[in-house]
């Protein structure tokens, strides 16, 4: 394994990550997005916010039905509009907020972007359970096989991100892909 060892992620990190951390409100904004969009069903409960210290370069939802495209994730969307918003394709010293463990796809995106930490909710075996069309590869995996310096810090607000999934899935008609 080419001497590889997992990123820890350094205590102050780790507080950012608390749900009463005034940083928390990145995830709020990302959840309370994709929650006015969910009566659209423009494609699914994701939800992602990308920022730069203090400040929201975008704040994207999944709109996969809607574009009839299957690379229009949170994440993916997030990064096309902080990435114009900038005026580069380097994201170094960004955090990416997500309700829910990036897909491949997404964290591919991430890693190529230079975002420096992804902090998410929900784990992807959540919404593969409600129907999504899921690899088995998790964000860790990736990480590590991948060699990526991409930090992570998971299950972060995954109570009002579970909440999310569950309001979908009554609101709904739970189109997956």
């Amino acid at each position: 394994m080419m001497g590889f060892t997992s990123r820890t992620i350094p205590a102050s990190l780790a507080d950012m990550a608390h749900p009463s951390h005034p940083r928390a409100r990145f995830m709020r904004a990302a959840l309370d997005d994709i929650g006015n969009a969910l009566q659209h069903e423009e494609g699914g409960p994701f939800g992602a916010c990308l920022v730069q210290g203090n400040d929201i370069l975008a704040l994207a939802h999944n709109t996969v039905l809607k574009e009839k495209d299957p690379t229009c994730h949170a994440e993916i969307n997030a990064i096309r509009l902080a990435a114009r918003a900038l005026g580069r394709h380097d994201l170094s010293g960004c955090v990416i907020y997500s309700t829910t463990e990036p897909c491949p796809m997404c964290f591919s995106a991430i890693h190529w972007a230079r975002i420096d930490i992804i902090v998410y909710g929900t784990r992807i075996a959540d919404v593969e359970a409600l129907g999504f069309h899921e690899l088995h590869i998790s964000n860790r995996q990736m990480q590590r096989l991948g060699h990526s310096p991409v930090r992570l810090i998971t299950d972060f607000m995954r109570p009002q991100c579970l909440e999310l999934l569950q309001q979908w899935q009554a609101q709904t008609h739970g189109v997956t892909y």
